[in-house]
């Protein structure tokens, strides 16, 4: 008989925001969040909540956000008197479909990837420093494999999540007495939206699970249950560093 060694987060009460929550990653934590009995808010670049057809979002509040819209971010953040938890995951590569080598794509990258999450995490100073969460509030970035590795296909991308890895560790030491902490999530292949074309190329799908001691696909739910670790006061002497969830992929 297999042996119960679940673990049981509780936010009661606590205001949480995760960028880009629709799909994916971003909406596995929003809804281990509200599992966990967060008030949550969740953006997307959709104009209303029904607009989103494949997914369930009615458990949060939802809204529009592009990250690249400094004018929309600085709006949002002046809405937001106290705040526990700021997932910045919002992201995706080959931004505008542009050619990540060139350098318009490159910027893109950038753009869509890391300039925003800066804009809304300063602008969310106060509010995260409000908090009254047991542990600190804290801001989780979601990065990637490719912030510690090269990789030939998205090289805007890759620089945007080491530029995030830096962020993550520059913000935790400059806001440490600000009672805020500041962790990132580094998650491996994980089987989303965006790594689903990968279905159509075994060749390549193989030889990236080659690269992970484990020899799979993570999911959304494991990187999710990083995000609340980092999040509660179980991490409370947790800040400035990055937790891989990768399936040994740094291992090898």
């Amino acid at each position: 008989m297999a042996v119960n060694n679940g673990v049981a987060f509780d936010f009661t009460g606590a205001t949480v925001l995760v960028t880009g929550g629709t799909s994916g990653i971003g909406h596995a934590v929003a809804t281990a969040f509200a599992d966990a009995g967060a008030t949550v808010t969740v953006t997307g670049t959709r104009a209303t909540a029904a607009d989103y057809t494949d997914v369930v979002l009615d458990r949060f509040t939802y809204r529009q956000l592009d990250t690249r819209d400094a004018a929309a971010v600085d709006a949002l953040a002046t809405e937001v008197a106290t705040l526990d938890v700021l997932v910045n995951n919002a992201g995706a590569n080959f931004a505008g479909g542009l050619d990540e080598w060139d350098p318009d794509g490159f910027s893109a990258a950038l753009d869509l990837n890391v300039e925003g999450a800066m804009r809304l995490t300063t602008r969310l100073r106060s509010a995260l420093a409000a908090s009254d969460l047991a542990g600190g509030a804290s801001v989780v970035n979601v990065i990637s494999m490719t912030a510690f590795r090269s990789t030939t296909i998205v090289p805007g991308y890759s620089a945007a999540k080491a530029a995030l890895l830096a962020m993550t560790r520059n913000f935790a030491v400059h806001w440490v007495g600000d009672g805020i902490r500041v962790n990132a999530v580094a998650p491996g292949l994980i089987a989303t939206r965006m790594t689903a074309p990968m279905n159509d190329w075994p060749e390549m799908l193989d030889y990236e699970l080659g690269k992970a001691a484990m020899k799979r696909m993570g999911t959304p739910e494991e990187i999710a249950a990083a995000v609340l670790f980092l999040s509660s006061s179980v991490s409370s002497y947790t800040t400035g560093t990055a937790l891989a969830v990768d399936g040994g992929y740094l291992a090898l």
